[in-house]
């Protein structure tokens, strides 16, 4: 994101990218404008925080109109780089690893998976959807070659830390993190941790002990 994006609450820049998604389906659409009611509806997000966090911006919209579509979708699509490629490595070429470079980020223009690297002799070499697998004993220099930026990892857990370490000497910036491991990292990178199984037990239950809630709850 651009600098006027980072002042703004984390819980808004998390959304930013929702907004985004929604926005480019209905300018396919061909609608010229939307309202923040209707924003709600698609995105399950609330109006009232729809409009706060659009408020961070200045003036998007306008009172008894709504919001110009295009013109949304061009200001999120600038703060969001949407016009610049980043070039993501991923690290640990398992199932989920490999899911993730079948997937690549499909509907998403401004970033891909451009190399993996995995400890396997058998995987080394060989390519998951056009992305090269290489050495882990490559890693440092490839991405340093390559300047990347954003890696993602899903190795095992007990390992996690240990590469984490290497990342040190490259200009990886961002980690997103698949493994249950809290990793230790230097002031200047940041970490997303994604836990399937711990977002699947706060699933359940939410399911056991507020099933009786009137309105769906919704992680945002």
């Amino acid at each position: 994101m651009k600098d006027e994006t980072i002042k703004i609450p984390q819980a808004t820049a998390k959304r930013l990218p929702l907004y985004y998604r929604y926005l480019k389906n209905l300018y396919s659409l061909g609608k010229q404008r939307v309202s923040s009611a209707e924003l709600s509806d698609a995105v399950k997000v609330d109006s009232a925080t729809i409009r706060r966090d659009f408020s961070y911006f200045g003036a998007l919209g306008k009172k008894g109109y709504g919001y110009n579509v295009k013109y949304l979708l061009t200001f999120f699509s600038k703060t969001l780089n949407q016009d610049e490629m980043t070039k993501v490595a991923l690290i640990g070429v398992g199932n989920l690893g490999t899911a993730l470079l079948n997937y690549n980020f499909s509907k998403n223009n401004s970033s891909k998976i451009t190399m993996a690297f995995d400890n396997d002799g058998e995987k080394v070499g060989q390519k998951v959807s056009n992305v090269p697998i290489f050495s882990m004993k490559e890693l440092q220099k490839r991405l340093c070659e390559e300047d990347i930026s954003v890696v993602i990892l899903t190795v095992p857990a007990k390992v996690a830390q240990a590469v984490t370490d290497e990342l040190a000497g490259t200009n990886v910036k961002g980690i997103l993190n698949f493994t249950p491991a809290r990793l230790n990292v230097p002031s200047h990178m940041r970490v997303h941790h994604i836990d399937l199984t711990v977002e699947l037990q706060a699933l359940i239950y939410f399911l056991r002990h507020y099933s009786n809630d009137p309105e769906p709850i919704q992680e945002k």
